[in-house]
């Protein structure tokens, strides 16, 4: 059933499972996991969390290039991607490495992405995604036009896009909803309202009280998430999927959540727009340690397991960088050949000459 405009606040009131305790606040609702697969969420979040300090520490060494943190997201990034099928498609935003490593993306490559090499950008057989996107907002748009090539296909499965909340300001984000809504494309869209567009607050992005209410607009449904809880994060997913693959048309889903660390490693300083409060604020309601409680309690979770993880994604992490150091460098001539099918004449001249320069 379609939203109105009718009880918005009842409408999009924020769907949670798991509150900031732990404990279970909407038994109903509780996706149907198994130990293994709570234990997995787990070492997902774990494993990413390590890898953003790592990632962060890296890219201070002059060790990686472009990089944006992720603590913080690691619920509204992998409780969506844990909610998908092989075949399904991930189109990221810059954001979104993780959801790539985690569907296939070998972690080596996500760090030749960083430096901006083009095989950082290839993705292996099998792994149906996009590399992440730049552009605010366009991978909405390509995210309705693969949704509707799966569906002229007939493929049982779905595409899923991200975007920050800056992003819902952008045209492509209404363009893609309100495509993929007029097609009933089997799409999943993804607002991780982290609070702030690099330093604008949300509530400078839009009057509106929540984002997932922009669902209304494209005819599509729209419900708003507790991003800090991972298992509201995958159910809300999964039910989306089951709607695309069904035919009923794609969704919105806003995931409440926030990013810890600065929008970028490019220089910008969260303290000249953050207070303290607001971050302390924020880690009371730190994805891994709420679902931490949850599993402990349900005792399938210690102290020494979590150490395992980190141990074995700082050797991993490890090894991923020293293999990223031994790829070739990309030439000038690569990088030219692989913007354009046919290189025009001024291109044309200057691929000889640096093809000359490389040969020496």
């Amino acid at each position: 059933m379609k939203r109105t405009l009718e009880n918005m606040e009842e409408q999009f009131e924020t769907f949670q499972i798991l509150n900031e305790e732990g404990k279970v606040v909407n038994e109903d609702a509780m996706p149907e996991l198994s130990d293994e697969e709570l234990r997995e969420l787990m070492y997902r979040m774990v494993y990413t969390r390590i890898l953003d300090q790592r990632s962060i520490a890296l890219n201070r060494q002059g060790r990686l290039g472009f990089y944006a943190p992720t603590a913080g997201q690691e619920a509204s990034q992998l409780g969506t991607q844990f909610a998908l099928e092989q075949e399904d498609f991930i189109l990221p935003a810059y954001r979104d490495v993780p959801q790539l490593i985690w569907h296939g993306l070998p972690l080596y490559k996500a760090f030749l992405f960083s430096r901006g090499h083009y095989h950082g950008n290839q993705m292996p057989e099998g792994v149906n995604a996009l590399s992440p996107q730049i552009i605010i907002g366009a991978q909405y748009t390509q995210a309705a036009g693969v949704a509707m090539g799966l569906k002229k296909r007939g493929k049982n499965s779905v595409a899923i896009t991200y975007t920050g909340d800056g992003g819902t300001s952008q045209g492509d984000f209404y363009e893609g909803i309100n495509f993929a809504g007029a097609y009933q494309a089997p799409a999943i869209f993804v607002v991780q309202n982290n609070q702030f567009a690099i330093s604008v607050p949300v509530e400078k992005q839009t009057a509106a009280d929540t984002l997932a209410q922009k669902a209304i607009a494209a005819g599509i449904e729209g419900i708003q998430v507790d991003g800090m809880d991972i298992l509201a994060v995958y159910a809300a997913t999964k039910a989306a999927r089951e709607r695309g693959i069904n035919g009923e048309g794609p969704t919105l889903i806003e995931t409440l959540t926030y990013r810890y660390g600065p929008h970028t490693m490019a220089g910008d300083d969260p303290t000249r727009y953050r207070t303290e409060d607001m971050d302390n604020e924020w880690e009371q309601r730190d994805p891994i340690v709420r679902f931490r409680k949850y599993l402990e309690e349900k005792g399938i979770w210690s102290e020494d397991e979590e150490n395992e993880v980190i141990e074995k994604a700082k050797e991993e992490i490890k090894a991923a960088i020293k293999k990223t150091d031994e790829q070739p460098k990309q030439k000038v001539t690569e990088l030219i050949d692989n913007m354009y099918e046919e290189l025009p004449a001024h291109l044309q001249e200057q691929r000889e000459e640096y093809k000359e320069k490389e040969s020496k």
